[in-house]
């Protein structure tokens, strides 16, 4: 039996940035490159480049390489748009066009300034990671942050949606408890609250209830 069925393999992002080994694969896959695995577990490299991006799980030709393949590009998964974003991913272009150009007009709205993806993802990189490769995370009042976006709260990442947040769990999310009030632990990149409240809508995991503002995706 190989490894891969034994037991799952380390490409499960979370919203902290950490990416772990659990068996929930997830609404979203990603990219970031080649990231080789020894006995299932990821070496020390977390990126090969700054295109972080954001795919469907099924390529738009139907093509498979496999969850470790020797080239082309590692999947890594995500349980759904939110914890990406977070992440610091944005969509692709190429399999998610019409999330892109959303994003990418949000973004513009948000930066007030017309840019490529280049330009996008070089600025995310430098507001998602340090250069000790930690998470950088910021303050703000709950209050002021967007839907779909993250704070850590009492130590564990939760989703805000509205008057409520959600704990997150890498199957779903747990039972919504009121938002606290003031300055928060924010997870989400600075940029990509901009591009929130600038309307970009994420898809969320049908864990959490459909709102007007953030629509529960399909799913078959």
């Amino acid at each position: 039996m190989s490894l891969s069925r034994r037991s799952p393999l380390q490409n499960r992002v979370l919203p902290t940035g950490e990416i772990v080994a659990d068996s929930a694969r997830g609404m979203f896959t990603g990219n970031r490159g080649i990231l080789p695995f020894t006995g299932g577990k990821l070496g020390t490299s977390r990126w090969k480049h700054q295109h972080w991006i954001i795919c469907t799980l099924s390529h738009p030709k139907g093509r498979y390489h496999g969850p470790a393949p020797a080239r082309g590009w590692t999947p890594l998964f995500f349980l759904d748009e939110a914890v990406a974003l977070t992440a610091g991913h944005r969509p692709c272009a190429y399999c998610r066009p019409d999330a892109y150009r959303a994003f990418k007009a949000a973004w513009h709205t948000a930066q007030c300034s017309t840019v490529g993806h280049k330009e996008i993802d070089r600025t995310l990189h430098h507001s998602r990671v340090s250069h000790t490769r930690a998470q950088i995370r910021h303050h703000a009042d709950a209050e002021t942050l967007p839907n779909g976006s993250f704070i850590l709260h009492a130590g564990t990442p939760h989703l805000i949606l509205d008057a409520y947040i959600y704990p997150f769990r890498t199957g779903g999310y747990g039972p919504k408890a009121i938002k606290p009030l003031g300055p928060q632990v924010v997870l989400t990149p600075a940029p990509l609250i901009g591009v929130l409240r600038s309307g970009y809508r994420p898809i969320l995991h049908h864990s959490v209830p459909t709102v007007a503002t953030i629509p529960k995706p399909h799913l078959d």
